[in-house]
């Protein structure tokens, strides 16, 4: 009988080792990823202020990384060929979050010749020792307990997120397993590694996330053929990678006015990073978050100054909420493709079963998080004269 999972403490060496030890595997791949995991790991001893729970969630989600890690490492050895699948990316979503890029992602991705990453499969994206091809049974029932466990400890994400094991996600965690990327400030309070992240080189992430599509095309072959939707707030801190490892995509930016936008962002946030800690500060979030997103929107901006417009499209909040379905055409358009009577069948539908309305209302405001109107005029000032006046 195998022993039981063993929590390590937050040191890097304990941490391979456990998941060494759970998958049975040892080759870890090139290590390049361990400056940004040193670094992640630096900024929370120093900043996050953990609770014991929290160090044990911290600890086990960093083990999940890395077991993995090993998963994909071993499975490309067995399985060379993955690497001549062909990925076509049509499209990825870069945006500020709460800005309606979760619906323009999965309202996209619900025509039939799109595909997306599903929920289980950004948190179990590689196979088990033994799994068969196509049958990932343990993995959607170690899914099926993480879900639950992530409803039992943030029961109002639903009305902030909706979420539910095929639905389509994000593929923030899989840049987030080679710790970069936006997902620590999200569930961590680490100040330092968000600046660290604003001028490290991300393009060996992204070169894993195209592995990470064509393990999941080669995994489930219905996906051939099919053109991949892409979306994450993750994407605005490396758009010039994710431009250069996806050179044909098209650019989709939603936009929302910052002062609704910003503190629906920060209610998230504060949330989920209580979950690690007791000492967390809302009106310490706020002010720092709406800088930082603000200096990354600014970035993008100047990227499209620099490159032109040709590969983004814009989409605005209300366009969305009200006239969904040309916006769905307009992108269509923007991609060089008519939208046929199936896609458009396929998206009506799923926009007749995905009203708001379906899910309680996210209640937030500025002043619990340290912001004003003010204070986010004055950090969007640029993006706002530009998108959203």
């Amino acid at each position: 009988m195998s022993e039981a999972p063993v929590t390590p403490p937050l040191e890097r060496d304990a941490l391979v080792a456990e998941a060494r030890r759970r998958t049975g595997l040892s080759d870890i791949g090139d290590t390049w990823f361990y400056e940004p995991m040193g670094v992640l790991m630096a900024a929370t001893k120093a900043e996050a202020k953990l609770s014991e729970m929290g160090r044990i969630y911290e600890a086990e989600r960093i083990v999940s990384y890395l077991a993995n890690r090993l998963r994909m490492v071993d499975l490309l050895k067995r399985h060379p060929e993955i690497h001549d699948e062909e990925v076509k990316v049509a499209a990825a979503i870069v945006s500020l979050s709460r800005t309606g890029s979760t619906k323009t992602h999965r309202m996209l991705g619900s025509a039939p010749g799109h595909t997306t990453m599903t929920w289980w499969e950004m948190n179990f994206p590689y196979p088990y020792q033994g799994e068969e091809r196509g049958k990932p049974i343990q993995r959607r029932a170690e899914a099926q307990k993480l879900f639950e466990l992530w409803c039992q400890t943030m029961p109002d994400m639903m009305s902030i997120h909706p979420m539910g094991l095929d639905y389509p996600e994000e593929e923030a965690q899989i840049l987030d397993q080679a710790f970069m990327g936006t997902v620590p400030e999200i569930f961590l309070w680490v100040p330092s590694y968000v600046k660290w992240l604003e001028t490290a080189d991300q393009h060996r992430a992204y070169e894993e996330l195209k592995v990470a599509l064509k393990i999941l095309q080669w995994q489930e072959i219905s996906r051939r053929g099919k053109s991949w939707i892409l979306k994450s707030p993750s994407h605005l801190s490396a758009p010039e990678a994710l431009l250069d490892t996806f050179p044909k995509a098209l650019i989709i930016q939603t936009h929302r006015d910052p002062l609704r936008s910003i503190p629906s962002h920060c209610s998230m946030i504060a949330m989920i990073i209580r979950m690690k800690t007791d000492e967390i500060d809302p009106k310490q979030v706020g002010p720092f978050a709406s800088k930082h997103w603000a200096s990354m929107t600014h970035h993008l901006m100047d990227l499209r100054e620099r490159i032109g417009d040709d590969r983004f499209v814009d989409i605005q909040y209300q366009d969305l909420l009200d006239r969904p379905m040309e916006v769905a055409r307009r992108v269509y358009e923007r991609l060089g493709r008519t939208m046929n009577p199936a896609d458009e069948a396929a998206i009506s539908a799923w926009l007749a079963n995905n009203k708001r309305e379906k899910w309680s209302s996210h209640i937030y405001d500025l002043e619990t998080y340290g912001l004003s109107e003010e204070s986010i005029k004055a950090d969007f000032a640029r993006y706002r004269e530009r998108y959203c006046l």
